[in-house]
């Protein structure tokens, strides 16, 4: 007997499907990225506010010592490699001086009316090698035209091309679905479609993300993942931050730190068993800093702890999903004092962590081995392009590691292959103690990375057994590392 809410489907049917679900080339490159920065920086620095309404005068925009540089500087200190810049938010104020608007910088006082704050960040980011992005608002507030649709869409694709064509590589365009009534009283209906294909025709490579057919939304602003994230998931989700009637409306600040539980569960075989179209649709994890998106000087004594922005980034990087952190610039135009020196405390400990991978010093063995070329050996060679794999009929199988001399560690690395898909269902690490083997960790997905967090144990033997897979798994990385207390 079927319980209740459980779905028909045919099984063999869906796991056939599901593994030939796999990600593009850019999807595969932005996922490789792993950690990169959200900038948000405008009128509503000056103001204090998280939106404005679109009436802000150019005149309030003035930092006093802006400097792109800096803001780069902390992101790479901690260890972030790419920054996504807010180029025109809900207010409508644009960061570059658009010839489609007065409402730019070019109407304020900052740098004498001649300043490109776009080309300034684009510019020190190439210069430090950071990737970058840009994060502009379909919903402009000032904009007279918005709400009368079609003459809306075309002021906006104007707009959009300046920035796919004036500021060299992007990596990513960055949407937001939210929407509200323009001065003619009717909301405004976005033209997807043609925003989309004019990226993908002047800027191929970029992923574009949240409202966009690349990345997805991991569903809150609170920096909650969830605890199995399926890149392979039904094809509608593409659609979900697009429908207005669920756009965020107002900036009242629940928005922000809502958590919606009914969609923990995306991709599993009963989530997604039934669905009629599979697509690769990873998630992206964004959070900020402070409590605001944008500086307030009141929340200087509110900066993430170090612990706090462990766990998003243990939970993000570390649970198949990438991590974007906001940074907002003061009123001088810097990363204040305080995110910057956490900023650089993240980046130690994370480069301390992470500075020996102890499994390199193993010698491995698998219950099973489908040729030569996917030995055990080839799941902590270092290369990610490389891959151990079990006979083509196992859907479960084990690997050993054997140490000459026992190793201490309380970090377990995994990483799929994923150019080839995501597989791995169920799984369990195990440490041996004299004659017995120990249950360490046990978990479901693992998708281009899983990190996972366990007691400090010292062993000379550690075994991970695949217990179920969409037909034979692959494993391109096992690692393990000791990380002291934060």
């Amino acid at each position: 007997m079927m319980g209740k809410g459980a779905k028909m489907y045919d099984e063999a049917a869906f796991v056939e499907r599901a593994v030939r679900v796999a990600p593009s080339e850019r999807q595969l490159a932005w996922q490789r990225m792993e950690f990169y920065a959200f900038i948000h920086f405008t009128v509503n620095t000056f103001t204090d506010k998280e939106w404005g309404d679109g009436t802000e005068s150019p005149a309030v925009f003035d930092p006093s010592e802006l400097d792109a540089e800096q803001w780069v500087a902390s992101c790479k200190a901690a260890g972030m490699t790419g920054l996504i810049l807010t180029c025109k938010h809900h207010d409508g104020f644009c960061l570059w001086p658009s010839a489609y608007t007065e409402h730019t910088v070019a109407n304020s006082p900052w740098r004498s009316g001649e300043g490109d704050l776009v080309r300034e960040t684009a510019e020190a980011c190439r210069k430090a090698g950071l990737k970058f992005g840009v994060y502009v608002s379909p919903w402009d507030r000032h904009e007279r035209s918005y709400g009368d649709s079609e003459t809306y869409n075309r002021f906006f694709l104007n707009q959009l091309r300046e920035l796919l064509t004036g500021y060299g590589e992007l990596f990513c365009v960055w949407f937001d679905g939210a929407c509200g009534e323009g001065p003619n009283g009717k909301r405004q209906v976005y033209d997807w479609d043609a925003y989309y294909a004019l990226i993908r025709e002047l800027q191929p490579g970029a992923v574009i993300s949240v409202c966009g057919p690349d990345i997805r939304w991991c569903g809150n602003e609170a920096g909650h993942v969830r605890p199995s994230e399926w890149s392979v998931v039904p094809a509608h989700l593409q659609d979900n931050e697009k429908i207005g009637a669920k756009s965020q409306q107002t900036d009242d600040g629940t928005f922000a730190s809502q958590i919606n539980t009914d969609d923990e569960d995306l991709g599993s075989r009963d989530a997604a068993g039934d669905a009629e179209e599979l697509i690769w649709y990873p998630a992206e994890v964004n959070t900020s800093i402070r409590p605001g998106w944008f500086y307030h000087a009141s929340e200087d004594d509110q900066v993430k702890s170090l612990a706090e922005l462990l766990h998003v980034y243990y939970g993000s990087v570390g649970g198949n999903a990438c991590f974007l952190l906001n940074l907002p610039p003061d009123r001088r135009g810097l990363i204040h004092e305080r995110d910057d020196a956490r900023l650089r405390e993240l980046g130690s400990t994370l480069k301390q962590v992470f500075a020996v991978n102890l499994a390199s010093k193993a010698e491995p063995s698998a219950s099973s081995t489908s040729e030569a070329k996917h030995a055990a050996l080839r799941a902590i060679d270092g290369d990610a392009e490389t891959y151990w794999r079990p006979g083509t009929e196992d859907e479960q199988a084990s690997l050993t590691l054997t140490f000459a001399s026992a190793v201490r560690f309380n970090r377990i690395v995994l990483r799929e292959p994923i150019r080839h898909g995501q597989r791995i269902e169920r799984f369990v690490v195990e440490y041996r103690m004299g004659d017995e083997w120990k249950t360490l960790y046990r978990g479901t997905v693992v998708g281009y990375q899983k990190i996972g967090l366990t007691d400090l144990v010292e062993t000379d033997a550690v075994r991970l057994t695949i217990q179920q897979a969409r037909s034979y798994p692959m494993l391109s990385a096992l690692e393990l590392y000791e990380a002291g207390t934060p």
